[in-house]
C-alpha cells in the first residue's frame, strides 16, 4: 500500500510540474530573453560611452602603426638562426 501511495504522489507531482512548466515556461522564457536583451544593450551602451574619439585617432608616427595605412606589412620578428641537424643512424 505504501508503494502505491508513493507512486501516485510521484505521478501527481510529475503532472503538476508538467502543467506548471507549460503554463509558466513561456512567461519565464520571455522574462529571461528581455533581461538578456537589456543586459546586452547596457553593455553595448557602456562600451560606446567609454570609448572616445581619441581611441580611433592614433599617432601615425609610432613604429607600430607606420605603413599600415599604405598596406606595407610589418617586419617579422627575428627569432634566431635555423640549425639543421643531421640524421644519426
Amino acid at each position: 500500500m505504501g508503494f502505491l501511495k508513493t507512486l501516485i504522489i510521484i505521478v501527481a507531482i510529475w503532472y503538476f510540474l508538467k502543467f506548471a512548466f507549460r503554463f509558466f515556461g513561456p512567461i519565464l522564457l520571455k522574462k529571461a530573453i528581455r533581461k538578456a536583451e537589456q543586459n546586452f544593450q547596457q553593455r553595448t551602451q557602456d562600451y560606446y560611452n567609454n570609448t572616445s574619439d581619441d581611441t580611433y585617432s592614433y599617432n601615425n608616427n609610432t613604429n607600430e602603426n607606420f605603413g599600415r595605412e599604405k598596406g606595407i606589412p610589418r617586419e617579422k620578428k627575428k627569432v634566431g638562426e635555423y640549425i639543421e641537424f643531421e640524421e644519426i643512424k
